[in-house]
């Protein structure tokens, strides 16, 4: 049994005497910080949902009143068109 290995002293020796440059390195990637940037495309989609807050809020109440009053009106054409495709059962 070894109990003298080379390449272990050297390894220990290393580190007493004040690292290699890995540890200067992590201690520069430490002073760096974290930049968060948002696109001009994020930009333009979050001031659109913005301006078309206003259009949703008008939208939704008359859907609320329309329901309260008992006016709304529920297609079911248009409700088993699109339930269709989940309903097919498939070909073996």
């Amino acid at each position: 049994m070894k109990l003298n290995e080379i390449g272990r002293i050297a390894s220990i020796q290393k580190y007493a005497a004040g690292g290699s440059g890995k540890r200067s390195d992590h201690a520069a990637s430490a002073r760096r910080k974290d930049e968060v940037s948002i696109s001009p495309e994020a930009k333009e989609l979050l001031e659109s949902q913005r301006t078309n807050q206003a259009e949703r809020a008008k939208k939704l109440s008359e859907l609320k009143e329309s329901v309260t009053t008992g006016t709304y009106h529920v297609d079911s054409g248009k409700i088993a068109e699109k339930l269709l495709p989940y309903l097919k059962l498939p070909k073996e």
